[in-house]
């Protein structure tokens, strides 16, 4: 596998090694001892989490302020624009974001450690999205900072409006949200 950093070190993207020919294709989407290898770091998964949603639909940003989880995150149909927003104060990336295009064609992974909000976009007619948490989610500790939010300033490669759930119309402004 190929592990690039993003232009936040720790947000990592993660290709895997596909062998293809005219029948299919094969690729080990998991390894955990590769994977720990990769973030240099122990690392347990507890929960798999699999979603399907339509185009636009805007997932995010959300994430844990007790309990909080890494995610490694990767879509198996469609394409989205995955993003994660470093929420960790004594960072020197706090408040950065960084955005990546996962698809089922080009199998890339992305790696969220703890400390970041975590949310995506679906660019096509539909998409499913799978990931791994290290950690339960835990609803009474979950938070979500409003997408559009302008001092973070995502750049959305949206065409039309965004499709958000209930929750994630009440998120909350970048300077008004709990951090790390």
């Amino acid at each position: 596998m190929i592990v690039t950093p993003t232009a936040i070190a720790d947000v990592l993207v993660i290709e895997p090694n596909v062998f293809g020919d005219d029948r299919g294709f094969f690729f080990e989407s998991f390894n955990h001892a590769k994977f720990e290898a990769a973030i240099g770091k122990p690392v347990e998964f507890v929960q798999d989490n699999h979603s399907k949603s339509a185009e636009n639909v805007l997932r995010g940003m959300h994430y844990q302020i007790q309990q909080p989880q890494g995610k490694l995150v990767r879509v198996v149909q469609g394409v989205v624009f995955d993003v994660a927003v470093d929420i960790r104060k004594t960072s020197p990336t706090f408040g950065h974001w960084v955005g990546e295009i996962l698809s089922a064609e080009n199998k890339k992974q992305l790696w969220v450690p703890e400390g970041f909000a975590h949310g995506f976009v679906v660019l096509s007619k539909t998409a499913e999205f799978l990931y791994k948490t290290t950690d339960y989610y835990a609803p009474e500790f979950e938070r979500c900072i409003a997408w559009n939010d302008p001092e973070i300033d995502i750049k959305w490669p949206i065409n039309g409006a965004a499709l958000l759930s209930a929750k994630d119309q009440q998120g909350k402004f970048f300077a008004e949200a709990e951090y790390f």
